[in-house]
C-alpha cells in the first residue's frame, strides 16, 4: 500500500488519497447500482405503458387514443425531469452530492413501488389516472437528479486521465436498468397467461423496487462526498442560486449540452417503448418474442456504451459523439422497413442497431456534460441538460412517432429519428472538447 501512494503522479495525489483504490471501486459501483436501480423504475413504467397501462387505467378510449394517454402519462415524467434537475441540482451544489443521492434514490424508488399498489380504472374511475400522473410525475422529479449526481459521483473522484472510464459505470445503468426491467416482465409473460398478467402480473415488477431501494440505500450511504465538492464547501464557495448561475455565466453549454442529448434520448424510446407497442399491436408479433429480442438489443446498448465512453479518454469525447450522432441520421430509415419484415433476427437487427448508435453517444455523455460546467454549478448545469434533451427526446419521441405511423406509415418514424439525430449533430459541432479540463474551476 506504501508503495502505491509513493508511485501516484503528483498531479493525481490529491484525489488518489481522497478517492484511492479501493475507495474508486466502490465510487464506481454506487453510482453504477444507483442509476441501474433507477433506471430499472423508469424503465418499467414505459414498458407497462406500451403493454397493459392503456387498458388498465384508460379502457373507455379507443385503441389510439388510449396509447395515447398511456404515452402521455409517461411523458409527464419527462416534463417533471428538468424541474427535479432544479430542486436537486441545487442542494447537490449547496449541500453536496452524496446526500442529495440518497433522497433521489428514495422518492423515485417509492414513487415507483406505489404504482404497483394503484387501483385501475374499474375501482378507483377517473381518480386512478389521476393518481399514476401524480405518482410518474414524482418519477420523474425523482430521476431528474439522479443522473446528475452520479456521473458527478464517478467523474469527480476520477483522475482526469480516467474520468470517461469511471464515467461509463453510472452511464451502464440504464443498459442494466432496461435489460432487468425488460427481463422481469419477459419472465411474467412465459410464466403466466395473458389474463392474470393484465389483472395483476404487471404489477410485480413495480414492487420489486421496494427491495430494491433498501440495495440502493446500503450502498450509497457508504461512499463519501466527492473531494472536488469538499474543497469547494470547506472554502465556502457555493452559489446561493446555482441554477441562476447556470443560466448567466453557461446558457451555451446548457442549450447545446441539451441538444446533443436529444438523440440519445429519441433513439433509446422510439426503438424500446414505441417499437414495442408498434410490433405488439400494429405487427402481431407476441408480446413475449419482441420482449426477448429487446433483451438481445439491450446488449448492443451496453457494447456502445462502455466502448465509447471508455475509448473517450483516448479519442476524446466529443469525436466519438459526433460518430454516435452521425450513425443514428443514417440508421433511422432503415429501423422499422427492419421491423416491418417481422422476421425475429432482422428486427433484433434493427432494433440493436439503434441502440448501439444510442449507447455511442449516452457513453462519453457521463463526463462530457459534467466538464462543460464549473464545480460550484456544475450539479445544476449537467443535469438540466441531460434533462432538458429529454424532454425534447424521450418525452416527445413515442407521441410524436404514434401519430406519425397512423398518419404516414412507419418509414416516416425512421426519417424522424434521423431528423433528430442531426439536431444532436449540430449541437455537438458547436461544443468544444473537454477530455483535458480540470474540475477544480
Amino acid at each position: 500500500m506504501h508503495s502505491d501512494a509513493t508511485s501516484a503522479r503528483p498531479a493525481d495525489k490529491p484525489v488518489e488519497k481522497a478517492a484511492g483504490g479501493e475507495s474508486l471501486r466502490r465510487v464506481a459501483v454506487a453510482s453504477f447500482i444507483g442509476t441501474a436501480i433507477e433506471f430499472y423504475d423508469f424503465y418499467i413504467y414505459g414498458t407497462a405503458a406500451a403493454l397493459v397501462l392503456n387498458k388498465a387505467f384508460f379502457p373507455t378510449l379507443d385503441p389510439v387514443n388510449a396509447t395515447l394517454a398511456s404515452f402521455s402519462t409517461y411523458a409527464v415524467a419527462f416534463a417533471a425531469r428538468p424541474l427535479g434537475s432544479l430542486v436537486f441540482g441545487h442542494f447537490g451544489d449547496r449541500v453536496g452530492r452524496k446526500s442529495v443521492l440518497v433522497a433521489s434514490l428514495l422518492l423515485m424508488g417509492l414513487s415507483t413501488a406505489c404504482v404497483g399498489l394503484l387501483p385501475g380504472y374499474g375501482t378507483w374511475g377517473i381518480w386512478a389516472p389521476l393518481m399514476l400522473i401524480l405518482l410518474r410525475f414524482l418519477q420523474g422529479i425523482g430521476l431528474g437528479g439522479e443522473w446528475g449526481g452520479a456521473a458527478l459521483l464517478a467523474v469527480e473522484h476520477a483522475p482526469r486521465s480516467r474520468r470517461g472510464l469511471y464515467a461509463a459505470f453510472p452511464q451502464l445503468g440504464p443498459s442494466v436498468g432496461f435489460f432487468a426491467a425488460t427481463g422481469v416482465f419477459w419472465l411474467l409473460s412465459e410464466a403466466m397467461s395473458d389474463a392474470a398478467f393484465r389483472a395483476w402480473g404487471w404489477r410485480v415488477p413495480f414492487l420489486l423496487s421496494f427491495l430494491l431501494v433498501g440495495v440502493g440505500l446500503f450502498v450509497r450511504l457508504k461512499i463519501s462526498e466527492t473531494p472536488v465538492f469538499a474543497k469547494v464547501r470547506d472554502a465556502q464557495e457555493a452559489g446561493r442560486v446555482p441554477a441562476v448561475d447556470v443560466l448567466r455565466r453557461h446558457p451555451r453549454e446548457l442549450l447545446l449540452g441539451a441538444g446533443g442529448m436529444i438523440v440519445a434520448y429519441g433513439l433509446f424510446y422510439t426503438a424500446t417503448t414505441y417499437c414495442l407497442a408498434y410490433a405488439t399491436g400494429s405487427l402481431g408479433v407476441s408480446r413475449t418474442t419482441m420482449l426477448g429480442l429487446s433483451l438481445v438489443a439491450c446488449l448492443f446498448l451496453a457494447a456502445g456504451t462502455w466502448l465509447a465512453a471508455t475509448r473517450s479518454d483516448g479519442v476524446g469525447r466529443r469525436k466519438l459523439v459526433l460518430g454516435g450522432a452521425g450513425l443514428a441520421v443514417v440508421w433511422g430509415p432503415a429501423l422499422f422497413p427492419l421491423l416491418d419484415t417481422r422476421q425475429p433476427v432482422l428486427i433484433a437487427l434493427g432494433v440493436g442497431g439503434a441502440l448501439f448508435c444510442m449507447g455511442v453517444v449516452y457513453g462519453p455523455m457521463g463526463a462530457y456534460l459534467p466538464e462543460l460546467f464549473g464545480t460550484t454549478v456544475r450539479y445544476s448545469g449537467a443535469s438540466l441538460a441531460y434533462n432538458l434533451g429529454g424532454v425534447l427526446g424521450g418525452a416527445v419521441a413515442p407521441l410524436v412517432a404514434t401519430r406519425l405511423q397512423a398518419a404516414f406509415g412507419s418509414a416516416s418514424v425512421g426519417w424522424y429519428v434521423s431528423a433528430m439525430a442531426l439536431v444532436s449533430l449540430g449541437c455537438v459541432l458547436a461544443l468544444p472538447e473537454t477530455r483535458e479540463r480540470e474540475l477544480t474551476g
